[in-house]
């Protein structure tokens, strides 16, 4: 399933402290089932600590938008398998 987001990202409301190596900052989205005034449905804000999370401190917000696409309902991806070398492969139909 393909899903295509369009954000806006508002730089300066990204609180400096929250920056690794002065480049990265990490960002929850929400994708929601309702659409605002301005037709807007996801919204993105700071990653909060599990601290900052449980005294329900406040979030802070740093963009919007809305899903442009989506092929189905969005999915909680696994984690990669790692692909094993077995020789249980039954290569007798390969032309060569």
């Amino acid at each position: 399933m393909a899903h295509l987001i369009s954000l806006s990202i508002d730089a300066t409301k990204i609180t400096k402290a929250r920056m690794k190596d002065g480049k990265y900052i990490n960002i929850t989205v929400n994708i929601s089932d309702e659409v605002d005034k301005y037709g807007n449905n996801v919204s993105a804000w700071e990653n909060q600590t599990l601290d900052e999370r449980k005294s329900k401190a406040k979030r802070t917000y740093v963009g919007n938008g809305r899903v442009l696409f989506t092929e189905g309902g969005v999915f909680k991806p696994g984690k990669q398998e790692e692909s094993s070398n077995n020789d249980s492969e039954d290569f007798s139909e390969m032309p060569f």
